[in-house]
């Protein structure tokens, strides 16, 4: 192993403001799960994504996934149908409400789902008597689902759309952002993604009835008495007031961490391209926010070389995500598959995205790249 110091994958990037809102927080003794902090990190996300949606800040990604889920009337004995190209918080909330995932797989011009495959996945299930109760897609590295096609497929068959954009914060197709392409959307706040509260989410509604209904669920469901009392099953769901004053802060520097990390996908695609590496372009009117820089080569034993020559100069780098039809744990469910996902875990890798990354940084990480393709 290298004594170079460590080129993470993806590190949180804080700017300058959010000591203070966390310091307002303390100083007002609001660190609970209410307080200023929580109003305008939810201000600023619904101005941010313009139009009339509103937005409910959570604990997770994860936790907003689960609460769409229950809002789109999810429940045991349904099925949904979930993006197999993506990581397993997209489909664990299926089974926290005892339903099944249905497994589709990807196209090659976004790798998120495949709308063909989704038409043909809908007339099996409706042939077979369990039309699917939900669609979950996924804006997957940030880079947006074919939203008019699946959403075509979708109205056809009367079905909702639920779009994981836990990785899209900033991404947009004809100027309209990830998370508000569909019925509901969901975003990560987490260490790793394009802007972070240390752990959170976010949950993007179209009305405030159903913020409400989302807010009621995330607090444990209590009904509005002078006493505790509770009809149905609720949830300790909601975001902390210190972590959002930490997402005010972020959203004032979360245009500058876009331009970093599509300047990474830039640099990389410039100096990579022509040397046996793939990349994935943006679509006519698809704008990414480059979250991850992905390659693709040619063989596993190319990616693997690759990967272990990263790690040994202390580089971190990780494959794509392993498809969840490929996973043990989904290995009875069914799936609608087309090869593509399976193939690009085996010769795709993650390399190191994060939007504090220096130009030395970017070149060491190229210098291994080339020389493992030499």
């Amino acid at each position: 192993m290298s004594n170079k110091s460590k080129i993470f994958l993806s590190t949180p990037h804080l700017g300058n403001l959010e000591t203070s809102y966390i310091e307002e927080a303390i100083k007002s003794n609001w660190i609970a799960p209410v307080g200023d902090n929580l109003d305008g990190f939810e201000n600023d996300l619904k101005k941010y994504l313009g139009g009339n949606h509103e937005i409910t800040t959570l604990n997770s990604g994860t936790a907003a996934i689960h609460l769409a889920l229950r809002l789109l009337g999810v429940s045991a004995g349904d099925e949904v149908i979930c993006q197999s190209f993506t990581f397993i918080a997209t489909a664990n909330p299926i089974l926290y409400l005892r339903a099944t995932p249905v497994f589709v797989d990807s196209e090659l011009e976004t790798w998120n789902m495949c709308p063909k495959l989704l038409e043909v996945a809908i007339k099996n299930r409706i042939n077979n008597n369990k039309k699917p109760k939900a669609i979950i897609v996924v804006d997957l590295y940030g880079m947006p689902y074919h939203v008019d096609e699946i959403n075509a497929v979708a109205k056809k068959y009367d079905i909702p759309v639920l779009e994981d954009s836990a990785e899209a914060l900033g991404s947009h197709v004809n100027n309209k952002y990830c998370g508000t392409l569909s019925e509901m959307g969901v975003f990560s706040f987490n260490g790793n993604k394009m802007i972070t509260t240390s752990a959170g989410g976010a949950l993007v509604t179209s009305s405030e009835a159903l913020k409400n209904k989302s807010l009621f669920l995330a607090t444990q469901a209590k009904e509005n008495k002078s006493y505790y009392e509770h009809v149905e099953m609720g949830y300790n769901y909601r975001m902390s007031n210190v972590l959002a004053g930490i997402g005010r802060g972020q959203m004032a520097v979360l245009n500058e961490r876009i331009q970093s990390r599509r300047a990474n996908f830039e640099f990389y695609k410039e100096t990579l391209q022509f040397k046996g590496v793939s990349f994935l372009d943006e679509p006519k009117d698809f704008f990414s926010n480059r979250w991850l820089t992905c390659i693709s080569v040619n063989s596993f034993e190319i990616r693997e070389k690759i990967r272990l020559n990263l790690l040994k100069e202390n580089i971190e780098s990780k494959p794509l995500w392993k498809p969840l039809h490929t996973q043990p744990i989904f290995k009875e469910n069914l799936s609608f598959l087309n090869g593509n996902s399976e193939a690009l875990f085996e010769t795709g890798l993650c390399l190191p995205s994060g939007s504090n990354l220096s130009k030395t940084d970017l070149n060491r990480v190229c210098d291994v790249v080339l020389k493992s393709l030499g």
